[in-house]
């Protein structure tokens, strides 16, 4: 009888120590049961060519289809003269281009005929403007009375596997892989309760994990995935409902502000009225932080809705009620950023214990890493003693050094570009666990926030405040209309002519490094790609040609802090007409005069970046200008992203495009840490429904059984799914 292997035996007992390593360095697949849960992407037919569409540049696909021409061409290269095989197949109604060189030439050229089917797996790139596989591997498909013992055939059945791969692991092998261990399916421990998998009419585990990898039917195939989605929307909700429950047990210090404290001056002295949007999300908060058990609040909001006012409304109503309050922000430049807009907001009530400070004033402190010696020791002497009610800074308020009087609330910005332990020392430095807001301005559909998010309470600012204009978004092809480009120049010396500022936004910095990979690089991959544009070499050929006269300097991350706050400042006070910069500005970056972006090669952007990055124009009353500039052709899916996001200015639109164009788990990115990689057939946005259910579901089950004393297999997969490493996660939120 044969051996089945258990499902957290090594692969290398059931595969070989050979293939065992490039399945952990390749993809992250250790046990038998990591094989079983790589499920394939999607399914190839027998007698059906798989579309060759919309591939993703820059990926590595695997695509079923057949050789429609292939021939041999002599060239001159730097090295003599040398073959290239350029074959091209097709799948009935768009056409791949192959190219092997050198002697890679020979066996392709023997093996791929015309009318040969076959599967190939590579790397898509573009080469003179159309996409190609360079160096594909491939396995040949015969016809059904044809099948040789290595041929794909013999374990596919009508339905092909197409598997997540990678250059060093093609699908086919992986195919093969999984054949080996299939058997041990059977010992899968199912972590639904039985009562809910029959109520919902799923099939069990066991059956699931055969039918996902060796359908019959495509009926096989629906049901498969549905109960496989179930398992991870169910596990994950669990978790999620365990952490909000224990924190409903966590005890807390009620925070509720002082009639007639600072924040009641705050709120005298502003010379705006808030939007309907910020008094709501401020009740709410303010709601949370007068319970007994620490909030845990997700702010997210549009570029530009006022989020900080927010923020600042409630970290003012901690002061009233005898605490602090810390904001942590990503980098520098958003640290000092958000100190001074925030010190210029309060006015002299930011000016606790000074000449001049108002009555029911605090101290709001900068602590960043480059401050100086004295600067710091002031800073971390306010902070013991509690005369700073607000400090503001990035990691370094998290050094064991840093010591709060009475710590009762922590402001994340842009959580996602925390790590985990860096949150939680935070949290850890208040007498009892302080409340927490989460803030972000990259707008997150609902069912994503309840995915990675979900044990967080959701508010959303929708609002644009009263003065605020709107952006006008256009695409720039460079390659197909040069003269464009030119324009595009010229409408920024327009805007500097008018009194207004410009950003250039460019992928790169530019520099020595730079030049070290670009002499790396083949000469064929120089031909196929050109590098990103640079800060460094775009100010100085704008400051050159197109944008000679005007005050141009630079922005990047390399630069020394001082530097950077010294450009930040000046571009701010208006003695700068461009900044030329690297996503640094990409957020809290507020010049209300700057009404021109442009940005290079922007289809090297996310979506989700691209709208953080056009948020920092049209801060003020004058209209804002945003010029998406790409040399991809019109038909690409790049250029098709870029119109999407110059067509509308909804950050929750684009988020879900983003999602829809985009592998999940970049969306996702690292807000939810090892949560994501257990995310396989699970789609946030098409499997609402399932989501929606699932975390009611498992609400229900935790309130009756937290400990999950009753439910040993959903125990055993939230353990698998979520590691040690991912529960802290959880736990520390």
């Amino acid at each position: 009888m044969e051996r089945v292997p258990a499902l957290d035996e090594p692969l290398k007992k059931s595969l070989g120590p050979a293939t065992a390593k490039v399945m952990a360095e390749a993809l992250d697949l250790h046990t038998v049961g990591d094989l079983l849960h790589h499920y394939p992407r999607r399914y190839a037919e027998r007698g059906e060519l798989t579309t060759l569409a919309d591939l993703p540049l820059d990926e590595h696909v695997t695509v079923v289809a057949q050789v429609a021409d292939a021939r041999v061409l002599t060239f001159n290269g730097a090295k003599g003269r040398g073959q290239r095989l350029e074959v091209t197949i097709t799948d009935g109604s768009g056409r791949l281009q192959l190219v092997f060189f050198g002697k890679g030439v020979h066996k392709p050229h023997k093996d791929l005929l015309p009318g040969t089917r076959a599967m190939f797996s590579g790397r898509v790139s573009l080469f003179n403007r159309r996409l190609q596989l360079a160096h594909p591997a491939y396995e040949l498909l015969r016809g059904d009375g044809d099948e040789s013992a290595d041929s794909v055939g013999t374990w596919a059945g009508a339905l092909i596997p197409i598997y997540p791969a990678t250059t060093k692991l093609e699908s086919w092998k992986i195919a093969k892989a999984v054949d080996a261990v299939l058997p041990s399916a059977g010992d899968a421990v199912d972590p639904l309760p039985p009562a809910l998998r029959e109520g919902r009419g799923l099939t069990d585990l066991p059956d699931a994990l055969r039918r996902i990898h060796r359908p019959r039917t495509k009926a096989d195939i629906a049901d498969a995935r549905e109960r496989l989605k179930w398992d991870e929307a169910f596990v994950l909700q669990v978790a999620l409902a365990r952490r909000r429950h224990a924190d409903t047990q966590l005890p807390a210090v009620p925070r509720r502000p002082t009639p007639d404290g600072i924040l009641d001056a705050f709120d005298a002295k502003l010379p705006f009225t808030l939007t309907d949007g910020q008094s709501k999300v401020s009740a709410e908060i303010f709601d949370d932080l007068a319970t007994d058990h620490p909030m845990h609040r997700l702010l997210q909001g549009e570029v530009g809705s006022g989020k900080t006012m927010v923020a600042l409304r409630a970290m003012l109503a901690v002061v009233d009620a005898g605490g602090q309050a810390a904001m942590l922000a990503p980098t520098e430049v958003l640290a000092q950023q958000h100190h001074r807009s925030v010190t210029e907001m309060m006015g002299e009530l930011a000016e606790g214990g000074m000449l001049g400070g108002a009555e029911r004033a605090t101290k709001v402190v900068l602590l960043t890493g480059s401050m100086g010696a004295a600067a710091r020791r002031h800073a971390l002497l306010d902070l013991v003693t509690g005369e700073a009610g607000i400090v503001i800074g990035t990691h370094a308020l998290i050094e064991d050094k840093v010591q709060f009087h009475d710590l009762g609330l922590v402001v994340v910005d842009e959580q996602h570009r925390f790590g985990v332990e860096q949150r939680d020392a935070l949290r850890g430095k208040g007498k009892q666990p302080p409340h927490l807001l989460v803030m972000t301005a990259t707008p997150i559909p609902r069912t994503v926030a309840m995915t990675v998010f979900g044990d967080l309470e959701t508010s959303v600012l929708d609002q644009l405040p009263a003065g605020r204009s709107p952006i006008a978004s256009h695409v720039v092809p460079a390659a197909d209309k040069p003269h464009f480009l030119a324009r595009a120049w010229e409408r920024v010396r327009e805007e500097v002519g008018n009194g207004h500022q410009a950003y250039v936004v460019c992928p790169r910095i530019g520099d020595e490094e730079d030049q070290k990979k670009k002499a790396r690089a083949s000469a064929e991959d120089e031909a196929e790609k050109r590098p990103p544009l640079a800060v460094l070499d775009v100010a100085e050929q704008l400051g050159a040609g197109p944008l000679a006269g005007l005050r141009i300097a630079v922005l990047h991350g390399r630069m020394h802090p001082d530097d950077k706050d010294d450009v930040m400042r000046r571009f701010a006070a208006g003695e700068l007409d461009v900044l030329v910069a690297t996503t640094v500005i990409e957020v809290g970056v507020n010049v209300p005069n700057a009404t021109a972006m442009v940005i290079m090669d922007a289809d090297r952007f996310g979506v989700s970046q691209l709208h953080q990055l056009r948020g920092r124009v049209g801060r003020g009353s004058a209209p804002g200008l945003c010029l998406l500039v790409s040399e991809m052709p019109e038909a690409s899916p790049a250029r098709q992203r870029l119109a999407a996001v110059a067509a509308t200015l909804d950050g929750f639109e684009l988020s879900r495009i983003d999602l829809e164009q985009r592998r999940e788990g970049d969306v996702l990115g690292q807000a939810q840490s090892g949560v994501r990689s257990s995310l396989r057939v699970l789609t946030v946005i098409d499997d609402e429904e399932v989501i929606t259910a699932a975390r009611e579901e498992a609400t229900a089950l935790v309130l009756a059984d937290p400990d999950l004393t009753g439910h040993p297999g959903l125990r055993t997969a939230l353990d698998a799914l979520l590691s040690e490493e991912r529960e802290e996660y959880l736990e520390k939120g």
